[in-house]
């Protein structure tokens, strides 16, 4: 099957990541870790927001009732409702609407020197997996916590490199994990709150890149992004290969699905790292009709 791929939003986002498919608002909420920006895309007007945060940010979420939780630095935060974006306007695709920030508090501030957030997803009871890494990449440096929305936090794997895509099966019963210099896509037994039972779902072949984000569509499958592979790969719930998306850029960093019916297939890109970026690099690519993508759970908090 071939896939033809199409610019959502033509960006130089320094790493490009976290898309996730805000389905009140009819939007892609994606950010730019690096430049610490969170960005949102409606694909029927092509109005385009961003906003700057203070602090390196791995990810933006949906909040019940409207507003964000975001994976910073230094811990997990909360937008109010109508904060987030107020004021931003963009009336095309040309250019971006701004806004400053709006109320912000922490739910949980945990300064680690040298430590920074990463990929984060929200599972079916609303609670925040938040992930972090060492800005060196330094093996064990990194962990991955379940944040509850009222700011417990339990930190659920301590020994991560590089923490990446997490998601869950349509049903809910398994988790995918990805810690990326480990090549591996891992799947966890998942009961609601704890996990148990890690084995490898698939690896990733040395030179084929290493995986990223990832999203889980209608059918079980899981779909990942190869960092410094130049595609989107889709495995089957017993982990074959049964479909590859070539892109042109070489950093492909997260997928998910949105439009109002899940059916686009929405990927960040990233020209962190490379002398010579594609032109695209840094912008967000869709695939229309890849597949069929599951409604996102909304963090509770």
């Amino acid at each position: 099957m071939t896939y033809a791929y199409e610019v959502a939003v033509q960006a130089e986002a320094a790493l490009g990541e976290g898309p996730t498919w805000d389905a009140d608002a009819q939007r892609l909420i994606w950010i730019d870790i690096l430049g610490s920006r969170v960005h949102t895309f409606d694909p029927v007007s092509g109005r385009r927001t961003v906003m700057a945060t203070e602090q390196h940010v791995g990810a933006a979420k949906p909040r019940v009732g409207g507003g964000l939780v975001v994976n910073l630095r230094d811990g997990v935060g909360l937008y109010a409702p109508g904060g987030e974006f107020s004021g931003a306007s963009g009336d095309s695709g040309d250019s971006d609407g701004s806004s400053g920030l709006g109320d912000f508090r922490w739910l949980h501030r945990e300064v680690v020197p040298g430590r920074r957030a990463n990929d984060a997803a929200v599972a079916p009871d609303g609670a925040l997996w938040a992930g972090t890494m060492r800005y060196d990449e330094a093996p064990g440096g990194g962990t991955l916590s379940r944040v509850a929305p009222d700011g417990t936090v339990e930190t659920v794997l301590d020994d991560v490199a590089v923490s990446n895509g997490t998601g869950w099966s349509p049903d809910g019963r398994l988790m995918y994990y990805i810690d990326s210099p480990t090549r591996r896509i891992d799947v966890f037994d998942f009961d609601g709150q704890r996990v148990g039972g890690r084995r490898r779902l698939a690896a990733i072949e040395e030179g084929d890149g290493f995986p990223d984000g990832l999203t889980v569509d209608a059918d079980g499958c899981v779909w990942v992004a190869l960092w410094d592979g130049g595609a989107v790969r889709r495995y089957t719930p017993d982990g074959k290969l049964d479909r590859v998306v070539e892109l042109p850029v070489p950093r492909p960093t997260a997928c998910a699905f949105g439009g109002a019916d899940l059916t686009d297939l929405y990927i960040t890109t990233a020209r962190t790292g490379l002398t010579a970026p594609h032109p695209l690099s840094g912008s967000v690519l869709v695939i229309p009709g890849a597949g069929k993508g599951l409604p996102q759970p909304v963090f509770a908090g």
